[in-house]
């Protein structure tokens, strides 16, 4: 029974890579109860960089890379304060901290998308430079310990205030930087066992499958209703994560 939850967090990355990226959240919480914690981070890690590589073929022409160049640099540090905080922590306080970190970030991204007021023409949307490096160095930790940036980049991508394809190209390319510079990380703590291998291979050809439904659903769901729906299914995921 465990692979339908495998299984259905497979096909919500694939869907979440090519078109909301809030319900990412929920597969990481699925992926945590059937498998041990720090192999389902890095059983989604290579889910992960499927779904990437399709989302930058798909939208790589969308990308702002002045907002990518502000934040890429902080996300190195983050990165490392997550792989010493894996290494330092048990199975329990790890899949604890995951359903923390989802559920802060989901109910702080839920609060600014409520205010959120339409961009005028003239607006500055350039975030301050301290935002961008608290935003880097918070994506860093997030992805690396729970692969749970996804609440953080809308936070900041909603703040610079994109619009919907400069979001996903944007989206796009930073998470296929930011999990392929995870994989030495992931792989030095010896993460990449030899079911986490044999997982990830069997799933891949259902996260393709997610990504071309998340295509065709993009254009077609109206981007406010699906937000809030997301975002309260992450919240839902992260409270089970941090009460079972």
């Amino acid at each position: 029974m465990e692979w339908l939850p495998l299984i259905a967090a497979a096909l919500i990355v694939g869907i979440a890579k090519t078109s909301f990226g809030g319900l990412g959240s929920v597969a990481v919480a699925l992926m945590a109860f059937v498998m041990p914690t720090k192999e389902s981070t890095a059983a989604a890690l290579l889910l992960l960089i499927t779904g990437d590589i399709v989302a930058v073929l798909r939208y790589r022409s969308n990308a702002d890379w002045r907002l990518l160049r502000g934040l890429l640099p902080a996300v190195i540090p983050g990165l490392l304060l997550g792989a010493l905080f894996i290494n330092a922590v048990d199975d329990l306080v790890l899949r604890r901290s995951i359903g923390v970190i989802l559920l802060v970030s989901v109910l702080i991204q839920l609060t600014v998308s409520a205010r959120r007021k339409p961009p005028q023409p003239g607006d500055d949307t350039t975030p301050p430079r301290a935002l961008s490096i608290a935003a880097g160095i918070a994506a860093g930790f997030t992805t690396m310990s729970a692969n749970a940036a996804g609440p953080v980049m809308a936070l900041y991508l909603q703040i610079s205030k994109v619009d919907k394809m400069r979001f996903l190209g944007t989206s796009a390319w930073f998470y296929f930087i930011v999990n392929l510079s995870k994989t030495p990380l992931s792989a030095a703590l010896g993460l990449f066992t030899f079911r986490v291998l044999t997982t990830a291979a069997l799933l891949i050809p259902v996260v393709l499958l997610g990504t071309l439904i998340g295509v065709a659903v993009i254009g077609r769901v109206k981007q406010r209703t699906f937000d809030v729906l997301t975002l309260l299914t992450s919240v839902v995921a992260a409270s089970a994560l941090i009460l079972i």
